[in-house]
C-alpha cells in the first residue's frame, strides 16, 4: 500500500488557491487566516475554562511555524502568557510544530479534509513536523489538539 505524501494532500490551482482533498482554501485569505488564527489563539484559549483546567499543570514554551513565520507560544498553568511573532534570535522552546501555511489553513477549516483533521494525522501523512522534546507534547496531547483546533470554532461560526 502506497503511503500518501504531503504533496498528494495539498495541490495548487492556477490562480494560487489551494485545493486540499476536495476543499478549496482561498489563495488571498490563506495567509490572513493562518496569521490571524495564531494571533487570536491566546484570547480563545484563555477564555476556554475547560482548556485552561486541562492544562493546569502545563508550563512550556513551544514554537508553531507557519511557513517561514515562527510564533513562540509560552504557556503557564494552562494559560497562554505570550505569543511572540518571530523571527527571534535563538529562541528557547521545548518542541516545535512546523508546517506550510497551506497545511495550517487546511487544518483550520471548519471541516478539515482527511489527513488535516488532527495533529497526529498531519504527522502521519508527513505534512507536520514535530521537533524537539516530544514528551510534553505527547503527555498533554489532548490539550494541544484542542488548543490548536480553537480557530476552527471561529471559522465555523463565521461561515
Amino acid at each position: 500500500m502506497k503511503k500518501s505524501k504531503p504533496q498528494d494532500q495539498v495541490q495548487y490551482h492556477k490562480d494560487g488557491s489551494v485545493w486540499a482533498r476536495g476543499q478549496t482554501v482561498d489563495g488571498v485569505g490563506r495567509q490572513a487566516m493562518t496569521a490571524g488564527a495564531i494571533d487570536r489563539l491566546d484570547e480563545l484559549a484563555n477564555a476556554d475554562a475547560w482548556l485552561v483546567h486541562r492544562g493546569r499543570f502545563l508550563d512550556v514554551a513551544f514554537l508553531v511555524e507557519v511557513g517561514d513565520a515562527p510564533y513562540l507560544l509560552r504557556i503557564r498553568r494552562g494559560r497562554i502568557e505570550a505569543i511572540d511573532k518571530g523571527p527571534q534570535v535563538m529562541p528557547r522552546w521545548t518542541f516545535a510544530l512546523r508546517d506550510s501555511p497551506e497545511a495550517w489553513a487546511a487544518f483550520w477549516q471548519p471541516v478539515p479534509p482527511p489527513g488535516f483533521h488532527d495533529l497526529i494525522a498531519m504527522l502521519k501523512v508527513g505534512a507536520l513536523r514535530l521537533e524537539g522534546d516530544q514528551h510534553p507534547f505527547m503527555a498533554n496531547l489532548r490539550y494541544f489538539k484542542d488548543l490548536l483546533a480553537l480557530p476552527r470554532s471561529t471559522a465555523r461560526s463565521a461561515a
